[in-house]
């Protein structure tokens, strides 16, 4: 029996028996820093006394022995762990890393709007978290807003973060983030969320979080790197969100929507913001879409964006309403969204517009006018906002313009329009070729069901589609 890592029994302070298990992740960094119990215990006092943690000032060898065999430390002790061990390793270390969860919960927490956002990063994608998402899905309970001066205090605490990693930081690095922007967010448009997904979440782990760990030279160039983060992120968010995996997608928003805090980037924090909104629509959870496209709509958000972006902004609020029964105000929410497009570049946007609503034009505003139109009942409007869309797409942004035309063959479907919405459909598989999008396969599966009634007819149009849309699914899996 190896008896480093025999589970041990102890008493807890009822009297009842405890089984440990030896902390081998926790053994193993401290083994890298070659560190003695002692050193471990006083670098972690010095940290506890920089950030005030008097209770953690009576730290000694003992607690770290307890720890190693198994003990899990508890209130603020984990995180003061992890700043000594990162600090020491010039890294950032991780509760994950070390084992350990936050103040002694029985599961770790990174969705707590407190939780620390470079760590947060570089446990993105650690397999044992996304498994336990995965398993939960997209939380209604989860969906909430942040706590009213929750901003102010994100946005303090990261003027003060302490570097971990000796590197330099420039406005170079900033710049490097943008240009990876711009990379994945065209992958995205082109080939859906699913392609370059792993990539985009391993440089988010990586080389992003490093830069935010790292020495910053200024205020203004750490606003710009958070900024950039932010941005990054919420594009994880988004790819997320079109490959299917919700849970993911929300998690990765609410972490965009913290970094956005720490830039004090409010506008940035509308655009993500109005990404839940889409989300919680799509889902069918209009209560919380509608806290979310309020939120983005709210004075410092809205009004710190350029008109584009206001048009973006607006539009998802429409459809918020609209979701809501709320149709006066969800067709005033259209008319506000398509006079800000109208706007922009004029001599009254006077907002500099971010690279990351180039997207955003008459096309993409035709199709959410288009499902606010049809959520509100009225087929032929959005028919019509549809193929509008479907005229105006710009060739380079494939995947919206696969799902536009599969969202157009079922308004048809639904007005009775069989042999209009087949070729429109047809041409939606035509345009798929290569996309790897969830939202995109759920056209197909939703094109089935709505010929479920008809595909019986053989050597009919309709079963002829349905055969080809089978075949495309048993393809992609």
């Amino acid at each position: 029996m190896n008896t480093a890592n025999a589970a041990k029994i102890v008493f807890d302070s009822r009297g009842h028996t405890v089984a440990l298990e030896r902390n081998t992740r926790l053994e193993s960094v401290i083994r890298e820093l070659g560190w003695s119990q002692d050193v471990t215990a006083a670098r972690l006092r010095q940290v506890a006394a920089e950030a005030g943690a008097d209770e953690l000032l009576t730290v000694t060898r003992s607690h770290i022995s307890q720890w190693l065999r198994g003990v899990n430390p508890r209130g603020r002790a984990p995180a003061m762990l992890c700043e000594a061990l990162s600090r020491g390793l010039r890294r950032v270390v991780t509760l994950a890393e070390i084992g350990l969860t936050r103040g002694g919960e029985e599961q770790p927490t990174p969705d707590e709007w407190g939780a620390d956002t470079v760590s947060a990063l570089v446990d993105l994608g650690d397999s044992d978290m996304i498994s336990r998402r995965q398993l939960l899905g997209y939380s209604v309970l989860g969906a909430v807003l942040p706590p009213s001066n929750w901003w102010d205090d994100r946005l303090e605490q990261a003027g003060r973060r302490t570097p971990v990693s000796p590197l330099a930081v420039t406005g170079a690095h900033v710049d490097s983030l943008r240009e990876a922007m711009t990379f994945f967010s065209s992958r995205d448009q082109r080939l859906g969320g699913r392609a370059g997904r792993a990539s985009l979440r391993a440089y988010l782990q990586t080389d992003v979080a490093t830069y935010l760990a790292s020495r910053l030279p200024n205020e203004p160039v750490r606003r710009d790197l958070f900024s950039a983060a932010g941005e990054l992120t919420y594009l994880d968010g988004w790819m997320a969100f079109d490959s299917g995996d919700h849970a993911a997608a929300q998690h990765s928003f609410r972490l965009a929507l913290t970094l956005a805090a720490e830039a004090d980037d409010t506008a940035l924090a509308g655009h993500i913001l109005r990404a839940q909104a889409h989300q919680a629509v799509d889902l069918g959870h209009p209560t919380q879409a509608l806290q979310y496209a309020d939120a983005s709509m709210d004075s410092r958000r809205y009004g710190h964006a350029s008109s584009r972006e206001r048009s973006l902004l607006g539009v998802v609020h429409a459809r918020a309403l609209a979701a809501a029964g709320r149709k006066r105000d969800a067709l005033a929410a259209l008319r506000r969204a398509e006079d800000d497009l109208g706007n922009s570049g004029t001599a009254s946007d006077t907002t500099a517009e971010p690279g990351r609503v180039s997207f955003f034009g008459e096309a993409s505003l035709a199709h959410e006018t288009a499902c606010t139109l049809r959520d509100l009942g009225d087929l032929k409007g959005a028919e019509a906002e549809f193929e509008r869309s479907v005229r105006t797409r710009p060739l380079p942004y494939a995947r919206t313009h696969a799902v536009t035309l599969g969202y157009l063959g079922a308004v048809q479907v639904r007005q009775g329009h069989v042999d209009a919405a087949c070729r429109t459909w047809n041409r939606a598989l035509d345009s798929m070729a290569g996309i790897q999008s969830g939202r995109a396969r759920d056209t197909v599966v939703q094109m089935r069901q709505a010929l479920s009634p008809v595909r019986g007819r053989g050597g009919s149009t309709a079963a002829e589609l349905d055969h080809r849309a089978m075949e495309f699914l048993r393809a992609i899996g």
